[in-house]
Order: C-alpha cells, then sequence, then structure tokens
C-alpha cells in the first residue's frame, strides 16, 4: 500500500509540474480533462516489456512436445475435412461445428497473444492463416496441405 501512497504523490507532483511548464510557456490551448496521467516511467516501461518478452517466449514453449498434426490449425481441419467426406453422418452426429471452436480456442489464443490491433502496423485478422484455413473449412473447400 505504501507503494500506492508513492505513486499517487508522483501523479499528483507530475500534473502540478506539467501544470507549470504550460502556464511559463503560454500555451493557451490546453483543455483540462483532455491529457493523460496514463504515460508510463521508463522503468516502467523497462519492466512491461521485459514482463511481455517472457510471456511471448513461455508461448512458444506451449505446443513444443504435441507432434505438428496436431498443433497446426491447417493440418487438424484437414482431418475434419477428410472424416466429412468419408462419413458424413457420423460427422454429423459428432456435432463437430459445436466442437471446433473450442478444439481450435488455444491454438488461436497463442497466435494472438502477440497481436495487437493497436499498433500501426498490424496483421488484420482476416490475413492469419489459421483465419483463412478456418474460413476455408466454413465454406466447404478442399483446404491445401501447408507448404
Amino acid at each position: 500500500i505504501q507503494g500506492e501512497d508513492n505513486s499517487y504523490e508522483f501523479i499528483i507532483k507530475y500534473r502540478s509540474c506539467r501544470r507549470q511548464a504550460r502556464e511559463c510557456s503560454g500555451e493557451a490551448d490546453h483543455h483540462e480533462g483532455m491529457s493523460s496521467d496514463d504515460e508510463l516511467t521508463p522503468t516502467e516501461v523497462t519492466e512491461f516489456q521485459k514482463s511481455k518478452d517472457n510471456v511471448l517466449e513461455d508461448s512458444r514453449k506451449i505446443f513444443e512436445d504435441v507432434h505438428a498434426d496436431f498443433c497446426d490449425i491447417r493440418k487438424i481441419l484437414l482431418k475434419f475435412q477428410e472424416w466429412k467426406e468419408k462419413f458424413p453422418d457420423s460427422y454429423c452426429d459428432a456435432y463437430i461445428s459445436f466442437c471446433l471452436p473450442k478444439l481450435l480456442n488455444p491454438l488461436i489464443r497463442v497466435q494472438l497473444i502477440n497481436w495487437n490491433p493497436l499498433e500501426q502496423n498490424f496483421t488484420e485478422l482476416e490475413e492469419m492463416s489459421w483465419f483463412r484455413a478456418i474460413e476455408e473449412f466454413s465454406d466447404g473447400k478442399n483446404i491445401p496441405e501447408a507448404k
């Protein structure tokens, strides 16, 4: 709790320094409530980046002991496509369309860990390989093998 008090005091001090700097510079277009106290200190930025890097490193290890046929969305959907074509009644009776979202969820989430739609050059969801594979499967097209 003491850290919270120091943080609060820092914000108050930071606000007053910014206000004094605005008054000295004669900045007249400032509107109260339009500035942000969400700016991070360099230490916080460094800690965040280190934490983010650790999460990304750990995420790469999640499926390292899983056979490639079971951690690649395209390959998984190819197996379901084969089942659908060879045994349509069994496939339909198994309600696969309800199971696939739960089955693919962990694989998709791992791929989205580093995705940030607020970045300037982010990849659109529709451009991601897992999205295209699911879209092709949903459209009933034959899913080509991954290269």
